[in-house]
């Protein structure tokens, strides 16, 4: 009976491996979110300048993500991973011995170099590796490993910052990588880059106004989202007034939210694409509007982070797999544009959240997410349809 289920499992072990580098990667991007305070602390800096570090990661993977993709697209994907895990563990041990925010800022910039290239391949691979007929399943459960990094990742991260300290949290990440890579090593078969499209390839990709709108809305729609998402940590406790431990309860909140989010896209992505895209980007002006207001209750706030986890997942992945069936000819050029304009949603998105801390208010970001998120809803019907109803 063991060996039966080893055998049908053994298929989906490529996806698995690729779903826990996904949580590796996610979980070192966004830790810095659950040890703002105690970065800005032991730096004598406030969260607001410390929050610059998210902000330059993302436009780093923003503007180097195709330049590296481009620059790496004939080297077979699975010496690719490799190297650039290596490099992603050097990266992670300058974090552990920064000696001031600048060398902090350094290590994160060659973090950010890796996560450029993993994740402008790394959902086209997963739909190469997934077995026949499962590429949504595949790309569903690769999101699973991008929620877990929230569910697990966060809070751990913060839990392990808190007792011995944030450097800590980054030197765990360098050794379950490490531990990873070998794993890697042993588990993905020889991958040789396939339809990876190249510089040609961007006149072709430009000239199609669906994707170029997708484009737009998702810059649009993570900005709003990580405008109060970024500082979700010193919200809870400043704003909020509630204890750090709900601070991390909050992140599993998100975290779970993401699981679900996965959960319905697998079953209802392919029935109700265009539901799903204005039902999220309603919860999510919904959640950010009332942030404020639910903020002093728990209970209500939890409700809320819930319903906001969720819908962000979902904004996620029905944009990422959108893209992908709009670019079959080029994938990987599709998605190193995807991932960097993700990013410029989170470097946009924490740099506006720093900007209503420094101006005005943290009880705010909410508000002003909230603006952006207004326009995405607005983009996304107009561009479901123009375009993609009449195509599905």
């Amino acid at each position: 009976m063991f060996a039966s289920l080893l055998m049908s499992w053994k298929p989906w072990l490529p996806v698995v491996c690729l779903t826990i580098s996904a949580f590796i990667f996610n979980t070192t991007e966004f830790a810095p979110i659950s040890l703002l305070t105690d970065i800005a602390a032991d730096f004598h800096i406030s969260e607001a300048h410390a929050g610059f570090m998210m902000t330059a990661y993302a436009w780093i993977v923003a503007t180097m993500s195709l330049p590296l993709m481009l620059l790496t697209k004939d080297m077979e994907r699975r010496k690719l991973l490799l190297l650039l895990f290596s490099f992603f563990i050097v990266s992670h041990i300058l974090s552990v011995l920064a000696w001031n925010f600048w060398i902090l800022m350094l290590s994160r910039i060659g973090i950010a170099f890796s996560h450029a290239i993993f994740w402008s391949i790394t959902a086209s691979l997963t739909y190469r590796l997934a077995p026949h007929g499962k590429k949504t399943k595949a790309l569903g459960i690769l999101a699973t490993g991008t929620s877990l990094a929230i569910v697990l990742g966060l809070p751990l991260g913060r839990l392990i910052g808190q007792s011995l300290g944030w450097r800590t949290t980054f030197a765990c990440i360098a050794l379950v990588t490490f531990v990873m890579l070998f794993f890697l090593l042993k588990l993905l078969p020889q991958l040789p880059s396939v339809n990876a499209g190249s510089l040609k390839s961007l006149p072709l990709l430009i000239k199609r106004p669906s994707l170029m709108g997708v484009y737009v809305l998702t810059a649009l729609a993570i900005t709003a989202h990580f405008t109060a998402y970024s500082y979700i940590e010193p919200f809870v406790q400043q704003i909020a007034l509630l204890s750090g431990d709900f601070a991390t309860i909050t992140l599993f909140i998100f975290g779970i939210a993401g699981m679900l989010g996965s959960t319905i896209f697998a079953h209802f992505k392919h029935t109700y694409p265009f539901t799903i895209v204005v039902s999220s980007l309603t919860a999510l002006i919904v959640s950010l509007i009332f942030m404020l207001p639910l903020a002093p209750y728990q209970i209500p706030l939890s409700i809320l982070c819930l319903f906001w986890g969720i819908a962000i997942c979902l904004i996620s992945l029905i944009l990422q797999v959108t893209v992908l069936e709009l670019t079959p000819d080029a994938t990987d050029v599709a998605m190193s544009l995807y991932s960097g304009i993700y990013n410029i949603g989170i470097g946009g998105g924490a740099f506006v959240g720093s900007l209503v801390i420094s101006h005005s208010s943290m009880k705010h970001v909410g508000i002003v997410g909230a603006l952006f998120g207004s326009v995405a809803l607005v983009l996304a019907i107009w561009i479901w349809r123009k375009y993609l109803l009449k195509k599905a």
